[in-house]
């Protein structure tokens, strides 16, 4: 049997400043490339990791564009739904997003939590169960979203996809993520995760797999994403687990498509505007932020209830959907 993964591709129709070329055209001819990996390694079924699309309500001429190149995709497509795919951070709104309507309409399939889809092929039986993206997924007390703690009987292999912040070294202080280490006990063979764009490859401990090839489209302001390879997982399993990272070949070098001057440009902001926000936290105009950056702030912020924090994101998403012209 064979897999394919990747991830946090963020379909869009705008080019962030700091990328010299088109956007949505270089993301259709990596979508192209995978389908051609897709048909030349008799790829089996799909797995991606959450934010396909850059925005819940993403115009309706991109889905379609991207909608026919996944109808190409003969195998089933499985994916966990990330941050940008749901309002408010909230997976229960996926009904009214696009995602949720690809998933409708068959085009991918979405796994939610708690549910166990059952993959066969060659007399090989894979359990796949996946958690979406939510608020509160890399905090400690929720070490269960990423543990895998049963697994079917005559079940060859066990995957959990997941969407946050599961990393293999520290990270910046004050933003939460999940270290290997702390999940390691997990049953799952392979545990696969999407949402940290830069990635951390393959890592092996006690001959189970956990997985992060990245995301296939550089857009975070880093100088550290001009040296990356965007790049997708083959895995193939038979009596053993085989693991091999693809580079996109048509991912071009980080210098020909970032701006280097961009990139530095933003960070020199980011550092102004961090030390700005220290001093006139309480005076932040929300309305000129980035929603994401928003949800971010009300799901991280210390010293606030959880009720508090679920009815603040609550609201969010409902000022997000409001005029979508249903209910």
């Amino acid at each position: 049997m064979k897999l394919l993964f990747f991830t946090d591709t963020h379909i869009r129709g705008t080019t962030p400043k700091n990328r010299k070329d088109v956007l949505v055209d270089t993301l259709e001819e990596k979508f192209r490339e995978i389908c051609d990996i897709i048909n030349l390694y008799q790829v089996d079924y799909v797995l991606h990791g959450g934010d396909l699309f850059d925005r819940p309500d993403i115009s309706i001429s991109i889905v379609s564009r991207f909608a026919k190149i996944l109808n190409h995709i003969k195998v089933p497509i499985y994916i966990v739904s990330g941050n940008h795919d749901i309002y408010g951070h909230n997976p229960e709104t996926i009904n009214r997003t696009m995602l949720g309507l690809l998933n409708a309409l068959g085009v991918v399939k979405i796994i939610g939590t708690k549910e166990k889809v059952f993959l066969e092929k060659d007399n090989i039986k894979v359990q796949l169960t996946g958690q979406p993206y939510v608020y509160d997924v890399d905090d400690v007390s929720n070490r269960s979203y990423y543990l895998l703690d049963e697994v079917d009987q005559n079940i060859d292999y066990s995957i959990h996809m997941v969407h946050g912040m599961l990393l293999n070294k520290p990270f910046v202080k004050g933003i939460p993520y999940t270290l290997i280490e702390d999940i390691k006990d997990t049953k799952a063979d392979i545990t696969l995760s999407g949402h940290y764009h830069s990635g951390f490859g393959v890592v092996k401990i006690d001959e189970k797999y956990f997985i992060n090839p990245g995301s296939i489209v550089r857009i975070t302001n880093s100088l550290r994403e001009i040296e990356r390879i965007p790049q997708v997982v083959l895995i193939d399993l038979t009596d053993k687990i085989k693991i091999e990272l693809i580079p996109l070949k048509t991912a071009a070098p980080g210098g020909e498509v970032l701006d280097r001057e961009e990139i530095e440009r933003h960070i020199y902001k980011n550092e102004r505007m961090y030390e700005f926000k220290q001093t006139i936290d309480a005076a932040l105009n929300f309305e000129k932020m980035d929603i994401n950056d928003v949800l971010i702030e009300v799901s991280n912020a210390q010293g606030v209830s959880e009720d508090v924090k679920r009815e603040a994101l609550r609201r969010i998403a409902l000022s997000q959907m409001k005029g979508l012209g249903d209910e």
